[in-house]
Parts: C-alpha cells; structure tokens; sequence
C-alpha cells in the first residue's frame, strides 16, 4: 500500500503543478509533510536545500530521494515515474493541439494568472520555513545566515549552490 501512496503522492503534485519545479514544490511538501507525514517540515527543507544545490530538476531529485526513504529502492523508482508521468502524458496528448492555440489570448491569459498562485504557495512554503528555521535555531542564527546569505548572493556574487552548501555547513558546526 506504501507504494501506491507514493506514486499517487507524487503523480498528483505533479500533475497539478503547473509550472515546474517551483509550484510542484510547495505541493510535494504539502503531500509528503501534512498529508502522509513522512517527514517534518524541517527534514523537507534540508531535502529541498539539498536538492537545489545538486544539478538537474527538483521534483525528479526530491521524489527520488523521499521514495528511496520512504520505500527503498522500488519506492525511489515508482516516485521518479509519478513524477515523470503528468509531463509526459501532457506531451503526448496535447501536442496536436500546441499549434493551434500557442498564440490564443485565451492561453496566455491563463498563463499569467496562474503565476500569482505560484507566488501565493512559495510566499506560505518560504513563510512555514522561516516559523520552522525560528523555533530550531533561534533569531540569532536566522539572520546571521539570512545577512551573510545575502551578502554573499548580492555583492560577492556567489553562486546560490554554495550559499546553500555553507549554509547547510554552518547548521551541522553550530546547531547540532
């Protein structure tokens, strides 16, 4: 039953997240953390920090890594293909229908209205991090890293791989 879950987990974040990686992201979290607790919400966002300093797409990356702990090596797999399939089925049905409506009014206002909602789940999923990020290491902690990650992305130009990989570096040193 475990992998049923897994696959519906990840096929229905994925299919409803139009957009990609950052609206699937705020879904995948909503699934694995509230509705089938697997992880805390702060092991998630360990999971995405490390996600987003690795190459490659989110989703495939995240549902890979928490179908592996959730269900081994099989749980790994069947939520890569839950991840994989919405896409590949969208591209498959919907190509015949790509040249008639690419330049439709209609589309492209459904488009840009949908962008909002993106930033609405990112603004919560960012909110629910920072609550999460307080209560585990303090004010002191929380911008200390959120100054110097600014520092560091803004005048230095530090590529945000490796802000993510001191950051992650600074919490096993000094809040373990």
């Amino acid at each position: 039953m475990i992998y049923l879950h897994i696959f519906w987990a990840f096929f229905i974040a994925n299919l409803l997240g139009y957009g990609g990686g950052p609206a699937t992201i705020p879904l995948i979290q909503n699934e694995v953390v509230n509705n089938y607790h697997w992880m805390s919400l702060s092991e998630f966002g360990d999971v995405l920090a490390i996600g987003n300093a690795l190459p490659g797409p989110i989703a495939t990356k995240m549902g890979g890594y928490i179908g592996y702990e959730v269900g081994g090596i099989l749980g790994s797999i069947i939520a890569l293909i839950a991840t994989i399939l919405p896409s590949a089925l969208a591209v498959i049905i919907l190509f015949k229908f790509v040249n008639l409506f690419k330049g439709s009014p209609k589309v492209s206002l459904m488009t840009k209205s949908v962008q909002p909602i993106i930033a609405i789940l990112l603004a919560v999923m960012a909110y629910q991090f920072f609550l999460t990020a307080y209560e585990n290491s303090g004010i002191f902690h929380l911008l200390l890293l959120a100054v110097v990650s600014y520092f560091a992305l803004s005048k230095i130009k530090m590529h945000p791989s490796l802000v993510i990989i001191c950051a992650l570096i600074y919490g096993g040193v000094f809040l373990s």
